[in-house]
């Protein structure tokens, strides 16, 4: 694949130089950025008129799912998150028509730090994560403030009952699946019969990010840089990306740290309160953890199937199957299925040994 980007390098620069009317353009090509089996992210290093621009360029990977915008959708809502003052990349092109590198794709500013959710949640040290989590919580806050304009007008208000409908959507990705998954069905059931104490109205949904958590944003000393992939965004119960944020299975085995695998839950929901002005309802994040877990596990299995099914073999995808069945524990457990218990709670030290 780089191979065949690197190959495109000329067609690239003609199709910035047309964006920017600059005279001269050159770029290098230095690699694919780690992480996103749904996303292919190239880090150039661009020149327009002698003046250096660090960029990336980003694409649909083969292993794509259903649920994710296209490059047009996401450009949209990143430059409506980057003109609300959300700490995101610049937007700056977007080439949807696939004729300059085979496939759409946009490009924005490259910024510094790093998304490696294993190596974040085992580096930040207890304060500096307590610290990132009221910041995390904070920004959170401000997205969801957002008001979708006229540009995000492909954005649909959700069903009336929100969880009802998610949980049917769940029941039906389950029976796509050549095999029976009997613990998420189990899960779904429970989940219906408890859905009602957490039903909320049509006022309470804004725009959510959806794929909220650690790996997702960028740390440069400590600090959070940017908030990053928004491909799965759109109009859902804030409580959503509040319970994504803190399920065990965003934890990368930092367990005890529920807010993210960095920092506790009362550091996170005290910077969103902070933010924007409401308390944080503890037993809706819980719920909602518990919807995350169930939508990561099928998640994980579809991908999976696209590996077993002859499709797309590809080793990432396989191993990405695995998962489901950690998080069908994790499951258990929030459930309150007797004889389930967490594992022991590890140090920064322990787990990184």
């Amino acid at each position: 694949m780089i191979d065949l980007l690197a190959n495109k390098i000329p067609a690239l620069c003609a199709f910035i130089k047309s964006q920017t009317g600059a005279s001269e353009v050159s770029a290098t090509l230095i690699g694919r950025l780690g992480g996103g089996a749904i996303q292919h992210n190239w880090a150039l290093d661009l020149t327009l008129d002698g003046v250096p621009h660090p960029i990336v360029l980003r694409a649909d990977a083969p292993s794509g799912i259903a649920e994710s915008w296209g490059k047009a959708q996401e450009f949209a809502l990143l430059k409506a998150i980057h003109k609300a003052g959300v700490k995101v990349p610049e937007p700056l092109w977007l080439e949807e028509s696939g004729k300059v590198t085979g496939a759409p794709f946009y490009i924005a500013r490259r910024l510094s730090g790093s998304a490696d959710p294993r190596k974040l949640v085992r580096a930040i040290e207890e304060e500096e994560g307590e610290l990132l989590a009221r910041e995390l919580g904070a920004e959170l806050a401000k997205f969801h403030a957002i008001k979708p304009g006229p540009e995000l007008s492909f954005l649909k208000p959700p069903p009336g009952d929100l969880i009802a409908a998610r949980l049917a959507h769940h029941r039906a990705q389950l029976d796509a699946l050549p095999e029976p998954q009997p613990v998420l069905e189990w899960a779904i059931n429970r989940l219906e019969d408890e859905a009602p104490k957490y039903a909320r109205g049509a006022e309470s949904i804004v725009l959510c990010h959806r794929d909220f958590r650690t790996g997702n944003y960028l740390v440069e000393n400590d600090r959070l840089v940017a908030l990053l992939d928004v491909e799965f965004a759109g109009l859902s119960d804030p409580y959503e990306d509040l319970g994504w944020f803190c399920a065990r299975c965003w934890r990368f085995g930092m367990a005890g740290a529920e807010a993210g695998g960095i920092g506790t839950r009362d550091a996170f929901y005290e910077g969103y309160a902070a933010e924007s002005g409401r308390p944080v309802d503890d037993a809706q994040v819980r719920f909602w953890e518990q919807m995350a877990a169930l939508r990561w596990a099928i998640m994980a299995l579809e991908q999976a199937e696209r590996h077993l099914s002859g499709r797309e073999r590809n080793l990432e995808l396989a191993l990405t199957g695995l998962v489901a069945l950690e998080t069908e524990y994790d499951l258990l457990i929030d459930l309150r299925l007797p004889g389930f218990k967490p594992a022991p709670k590890k140090s920064k030290a322990e787990a990184a040994s």
